[in-house]
């Protein structure tokens, strides 16, 4: 199963934490804001979810395949 990332471009404060942790799933775009690199896989979603709950500005959403938010809980 793949997962769809959002950064919610108007929440990230750059702080960096994602793309510096996970250089596969994140980068950074022209205005220094984090982006997804691709799809996220099964294997690399614990790493992705431990990343949106500590994501500084709550920016970080993972979406399955069908499109629903998955729960950070």
């Amino acid at each position: 199963m793949n997962y769809h990332v959002e950064v919610k471009k108007d929440l990230c404060i750059s702080s960096a934490k994602c793309v510096s942790d996970a250089p596969k799933i994140f980068k950074f775009d022209q205005d220094e804001l984090a982006e997804p690199v691709s799809e996220t896989t099964q294997e690399q979603l614990a790493v992705l979810i431990r990343l949106a709950r500590n994501c500084p500005g709550e920016a970080i959403t993972i979406y399955d395949e069908n499109g629903s938010a998955i729960s950070l809980e």
